[in-house]
């Protein structure tokens, strides 16, 4: 899972919730209620800081390991710190060995109790970023599917439990957009995931295609490559197409705040497209004029 970057702070749980500003999508923008705003953020915080902790992003100086209880020896051992910041999860559900120690888990408690949230959607965030120490390559898409059902399906999940939103059908197309943000991401991240020896583009998809893995390590994508980021990034934008409903099954602010999420996708997606699908010089971002015109497509239900 890739990370933002945002500068690092002496305080760990502010530079955290900095990288908000960062992402792809919005967090918790201005026109949410507050106390949507302050749980919404809560989550983020929790949802960054176990993405950090698999990237290797941590803030500099071994703090947050401190605070998780991890030997200053280990604080450069990943799936140590997975396994303390799980150890702190649980606290936040009531462990028997106290509260939770992080500021970032302190601040999640209030939100878990007032929304009644469950432990799963954040275990699979852990999860997810286990896998990440442990695989680096997938080799079908189904595969990459089932990883995404751990690092990003679990994100939307919260979201609608959050707002109150939540039932089995908003659930699943909610999946499909979480799912296809994870995909749009990898691709516009191929040269750093590569760079941290992890590639996400399905194996069987590469062969298909003709891609070598040194084809991803070029300066700029050869034809084959863009090839594959086209095919990749339709499979994105039809699992888009899939949750767009979502937007429309809820009302007031919370359809705008989905309809963000949807238009986020579909602006990179344009983006990645408008680049001629080369990904390889540096992340494709869309400008805030597509991101408006996609958000405005998203809540007319076109597009």
């Amino acid at each position: 899972m890739t990370a933002s970057t945002a500068p690092h702070t002496g305080d760990p749980e502010r530079s955290t919730l900095a990288k908000a500003a960062h992402e792809n999508f919005p967090v918790a923008p201005f026109f949410l209620p507050r106390a949507w705003r302050e749980d919404l953020m809560a989550v983020y915080g929790y949802a960054r800081l176990v993405d950090d902790i698999g990237d290797g992003d941590l803030a500099p100086g071994g703090e947050d390991a401190r605070l998780l209880g991890v030997p200053a020896a280990e604080a450069g051992d990943r799936l140590a710190l997975l396994d303390a910041f799980e150890a702190d999860l649980r606290r936040v559900f009531g462990g028997s060995d106290g509260p939770p120690r992080h500021p970032l888990l302190r601040r999640l408690q209030p939100t878990v109790r007032r929304r009644s949230l469950t432990p799963e959607p954040f275990l699979g965030l852990i999860a997810a970023n286990r896998q990440d120490q442990l695989v680096a390559r997938y080799e079908t898409y189904d595969d990459l599917v089932a990883y995404c059902e751990l690092s990003a399906n679990p994100v939307g999940r919260l979201v609608l439990a959050v707002t109150g939103a939540a039932t089995p059908e908003r659930i699943r197309r909610s999946d499909a957009i979480c799912t296809a943000l994870q995909i749009v991401e990898h691709l516009q991240d191929v040269a750093e995931d590569l760079g941290r020896d992890r590639v996400y583009l399905p194996a069987a998809d590469m062969k298909r295609f003709h891609v070598q893995e040194a084809d991803l390590a070029a300066r700029t994508s050869n034809a084959s490559v863009r090839a594959l980021v086209a095919f990749e990034a339709q499979r994105a934008s039809d699992l888009l197409n899939e949750g767009a409903p979502l937007v429309g099954s809820v009302h007031g602010r919370l359809r705008l705040l989905l309809a963000g999420f949807v238009a986020g996708g579909r602006a990179a997606i344009r983006a990645i497209a408008a680049a001629d699908h080369d990904v390889l010089p540096g992340p494709p971002k869309p400008g805030k004029l597509q991101l408006l015109r996609e958000a405005g497509v998203t809540l007319r239900g076109k597009g």
